[in-house]
């Protein structure tokens, strides 16, 4: 997909279609890759509330009287299930150069906004891939047995999961596990992990969501390397990617960082519950004055681990619940019960920009790479 980023090297100005996140993540992309590509507006066709600009550019409601530029691309930012739609509409305004946003292209926006902002920071963005690239370049790397390694990436399901489109067949190295299993009777089929047995918090799984499998699988199980996915949610790993983890020691895997605007702290403030987030300062401030300060940094960017997935060494993944699960409960503890359902995953939404600031914390003392996920339709 790099004829994307060719492409929008080439040309003046586009337009954006679309108004919210996903819109203000692909201007995010743009202004930091291509700084002399003009954005004309952002173009919306329906009746939602809409900002009048976003950082100064237009809001622009189509209609027969809004004179736009149709020789300007325009660039699809909205949910793929509206794009054929979208680009009827379109075309019958009179554009004719319309890309759609699809997961392709997203990602490689993404991962080429990241390399550069990491470059910018004195950061490295190491992908696992780069490793691969490496022995394709006949670097010779000796071969290391992994035979005895205890391996378990957990799958998060629960009897809510729609049904895919297209099966899905688990390597050997995925393992499914029933969350929220104390919340039902009801059993998944060719299941055998359920997240209420043994040390569990089972009965938390509408606040912690799949956290409940990773906190089950924590004090329950010991590997040698593990980690958690979800349902729909996978890592896209090469088959040799276990070999390539240990002939290079790397400590964990985690997903290419997701852009959010303007910043984390503002975005949570915005999608969630700030009270909740307020309290979450709070108590890191309490907590640890250095990891407060560290915290104010990381939020204050616009890059955040998304979807709560990682593969670890097992005394990463240790750490990492030992710090992480005290201060979830501290935020739910305080937080207590929403009525509104989405609300009330809070726990697993703040895990994720937790996940960002202790890997943040730990970027000398781990060596971290990056890998693409893949969202199973």
């Amino acid at each position: 997909m790099s004829n994307i980023i060719s492409f929008l090297n080439q040309i003046n100005s586009i337009y954006i279609f679309g108004a919210h996140s996903r819109a203000k993540t692909l201007m995010g992309y743009v202004t930091e890759l291509f700084p002399d590509l003009i954005i004309r507006g952002f173009l919306t066709d329906n009746e939602e509330k809409n900002d009048d600009q976003i950082e100064n550019i237009s809001v622009l409601h189509m209609s027969g009287s809004l004179k736009l530029d149709k020789s300007s691309p325009v660039l699809l930012a909205t949910k793929g299930i509206f794009h054929e739609q979208i680009i009827k509409r379109l075309q019958d305004y009179g554009f004719s150069s319309i890309l759609p946003i699809t997961v392709d292209v997203d990602n490689c926006l993404r991962n080429a906004y990241v390399s550069k902002v990491y470059a910018k920071q004195g950061r490295e963005f190491i992908k696992l891939e780069h490793f691969q690239n490496d022995r394709d370049h006949n670097e010779v790397i000796e071969k290391t047995d992994n035979e005895n390694l205890n391996i378990c990436v957990c799958v998060a399901k629960s009897i809510y999961d729609r049904e895919l489109d297209t099966p899905y067949i688990y390597p050997d190295y995925e393992n499914p596990i029933q969350v929220g299993a104390a919340l039902t009777n009801e059993r998944l089929k060719d299941i055998e992990w359920i997240d209420s047995t043994g040390d569990n918090i089972s009965e938390r799984n509408r606040q912690y969501s799949e956290l409940t499998g990773l906190y089950w699988m924590w004090k329950n199980r010991h590997y040698d390397i593990a980690g958690l996915v979800h349902y729909r949610r996978h890592f896209i790993l090469p088959p040799d990617w276990l070999d390539i983890m240990v002939q290079n020691k790397v400590d964990v895997i985690v997903p290419v960082p997701t852009y959010v605007y303007p910043n984390i702290d503002a975005n949570y403030r915005e999608r969630h519950i700030p009270e909740d987030w307020d309290f979450l300062l709070h108590y890191l401030k309490e907590m640890d004055r250095d990891t407060y300060e560290t915290a104010l940094e990381v939020f204050d960017g616009s890059l955040y681990l998304p979807c709560n997935m990682f593969i670890a060494k097992w005394e990463v993944l240790d750490d990492l619940c030992s710090w992480m699960f005290p201060i979830l409960d501290a935020v739910t503890k305080n937080g207590g019960t929403k009525e509104d359902v989405y609300m009330n995953r809070y726990a697993g939404f703040v895990s994720e920009r937790l996940i960002t600031l202790f890997f943040t914390l730990h970027r000398d003392k781990y060596k971290i790479v990056y890998v693409d996920r893949i969202f199973l339709k």
